[in-house]
């Protein structure tokens, strides 16, 4: 039988071991909890990173469409600028061939056809003398009669009656060079009464050529009051 000396050993032996399993015990769980608090770091550094790298392309994003509106702006801009660019040119043609416009009036033999009419309402201040073409017209009222002197040929009219200015020849230009009508024209007015000092006639402008209204109105001076009928 083992005296109490070697049973004191072989319980001192095994307070050792038990001590060293406690301690390495100990340190299994430490390592446990460091490698847990490790893990737990690198997953919160490594959603840290994701959250940064989500910011910086959606930063980016932000950035590449402030760029494209820039770009889509400066495009609108430059569009914008071309589209006055032509308007401004547009105007300023329009202008020229307005203030360069010339009308030449001269007499033809009758005889051409004219199947084009343009009808206007229009007005003459009496005792004045007005330019048509190159047509010299003055009327005076007196009661209930017109005397109508047209080139120096006097005619007395009443309500109703008409007055044929002959045919003429009709050419309009612009910038010198381009030609914008040329036509024969008779004009037929019917006496329509007086009324304030100015005396009204229906008008009837006949046209070899379909002529736009906007240049046949260049025939009529600014004194005569025509509107379309």
């Amino acid at each position: 039988m083992p005296g109490k000396q070697d049973i004191r050993h072989d319980e001192g032996k095994n307070s050792q071991e038990n001590v060293v399993i406690y301690m390495e015990d100990l340190t299994s769980r430490d390592d446990e909890r460091a490698a847990e608090e490790a893990r737990k770091k690198a997953q919160e550094e490594e959603k840290q990173r994701q959250m940064e790298l989500e910011k910086a392309k959606e930063q980016a994003r932000e950035e590449e469409r402030k760029q494209e509106q820039e770009r889509r702006k400066a495009k609108g801009g430059n569009g914008a600028k071309v589209a006055l660019g032509i308007i401004l040119l547009i105007i300023i043609l329009a202008a020229a061939a307005l203030l360069t416009l010339n009308v030449t009036v001269t007499t033809v033999a009758p005889g051409l056809a004219m199947p084009f009419t343009t009808s206007y309402g229009v007005s003459f201040p009496e005792g004045q003398t007005i330019t048509v073409g190159n047509t010299h017209i003055n009327v005076l009222s007196y009661q209930n009669e017109l005397i109508s002197d047209i080139d120096g040929d006097r005619q007395k009219l009443v309500v109703g009656e008409d007055r044929i200015i002959s045919e003429r020849r009709a050419v309009i230009t612009t910038l010198g060079i381009i030609n914008l009508m040329d036509t024969n024209f008779q004009i037929n007015l019917k006496y329509k009464g007086e009324r304030d000092g100015r005396a009204y006639f229906d008008m009837a402008v006949h046209t070899s050529k379909q002529v736009p209204d906007i240049l046949l109105r260049q025939l009529l001076p600014n004194e005569i009051d025509a509107r379309p009928i």
